[in-house]
């Protein structure tokens, strides 16, 4: 399970359609408010940290998870 801060995270690679080994960077006060879920992420293998300070790629479980949490979250299609 995901806490709230890593979902905030995911859905922010989710919205630049991040996939793995491609490097987001994170910076100013966007850094400053995913720190947390970003650190939790690292811990778990779901992120790892580039050269550039606040850089930051998906793995693959990251990728998935990114994935299924926006499944999770996504507005159902109306017919």
């Amino acid at each position: 399970m995901l806490s709230p801060s890593e979902q905030k995270t995911l859905a922010t690679f989710r919205q630049f359609l991040m996939t793995p080994n491609k490097m987001l960077c994170f910076w100013g006060p966007a850094l400053e408010r995913h720190r947390d879920g970003l650190s939790k992420l690292e811990d778990k293998e779901l992120v790892v940290p580039e050269g550039r300070a606040g850089g930051y790629s998906l793995t693959r479980s990251g990728f998935e998870a990114m994935r299924a949490d926006g499944r999770r979250h996504a507005t159902p299609a109306v017919r």
